[in-house]
């Protein structure tokens, strides 16, 4: 049998990086002054994580197949791994557990009219259905009016479908969309290298990965930072060209729809009584009438 998964380059540069990041004081060793590498030892981590030092320079190193749940809870204590690190860490070993290795494209899964209903149904919330890969594979009237610029865009056309990592790495009018895109970048990035942690066979992703990292310095740069995002939400600022400046909340929700790929419905929403929610409101009554007028079967999604 062979490795589903040849993901020791991923394991190596993750716990690498974690142990780069860490000092001794931080672990509770005394500091034993000018080191010639920043962080940890090798040998330090294997002594806080109960492990020889061969063995864990073996894991460092990518041999990761075989270990067990203890051992890698070990690891990810001593190099005080945030959860969705320790997540990421799993699924790396998931993956290199012995089974047959198919570097598969997967199929692209039907959005069910039910889940449409459900984002037809909220008038007020921008509402889509994206997948691990960030495509956008379904959405409301308010978020094609909210996310017309990535809609809209050069990259969305040319690929047929828009996606978010395309957009900020792809498409310099993402940075005059989103206030904060060094932000929205990293997120969109840590989101991608998650994904890449529990599928590291999906062909689309990695052909996503590969061209962006060709064309774009600063995915390349964020990429090679190992970080990793599971769990998020929180507040974004736009600056829409019909409806000006929004200060939106979001968060993404799990919505199980296939076996074989992870989707999350997302909600954009403004905080009641404030200048936003007005802005937003306007812009759903455009988005409604716009929709009315295209038709039940109007393109809403790409």
């Amino acid at each position: 049998m062979e490795h589903r998964s040849d993901n020791r380059a991923d394991i190596r540069g993750f716990l690498a990086r974690r142990r780069a990041q860490l000092t001794p004081e931080q672990v509770g060793l005394p500091s034993s002054g000018r080191r010639r590498v920043p962080g940890l030892r090798r040998e330090e981590v294997a002594v806080l994580a109960g492990v020889s030092t061969e063995w864990y320079t073996r894991l460092e190193k990518g041999h990761i197949s075989g270990v067990s749940d203890d051992v890698l809870d070990a690891v990810a204590r001593t190099l005080q791994l945030s959860e969705d690190e320790r997540t990421y860490l799993f699924d790396l070993a998931k993956a290199a557990q012995p089974g047959p290795a198919i570097r598969r494209r997967r199929k692209s899964v039907e959005v069910p009219p039910r889940v449409q209903w459900l984002l037809d149904s909220m008038t007020l919330s921008a509402a889509f259905v994206s997948n691990g890969r960030l495509d956008i594979v379904a959405t409301n009237a308010l978020t094609r009016a909210l996310f017309a610029p990535i809609f809209d865009s050069d990259v969305a056309v040319e690929h047929g479908r828009s996606n978010f990592a395309r957009y900020y790495f792809l498409d310099h009018g993402s940075h005059d969309f989103v206030d904060d895109w060094d932000s929205a970048a990293d997120i969109t990035t840590a989101l991608l290298r998650a994904e890449a942690g529990r599928y590291p066979n999906d062909k689309a992703l990695r052909e996503l990965v590969g061209e962006l990292s060709t064309v774009s310095t600063a995915f390349r740069t964020r990429w090679a930072a190992y970080h990793v995002r599971i769990h998020h939400g929180g507040t974004k600022r736009f600056r829409h060209p019909d409806a000006g400046p929004l200060q939106l909340t979001y968060q993404p929700l799990d919505l199980p729809m296939s076996d074989h790929e992870a989707h999350s419905l997302t909600l954009y929403t403004a905080e009641p009584g404030t200048t936003d929610e007005d802005r937003l409101q306007l812009l759903a009554s455009w988005a409604a009438t716009r929709f009315q007028e295209a038709g039940p079967t109007g393109d809403r999604d790409r």
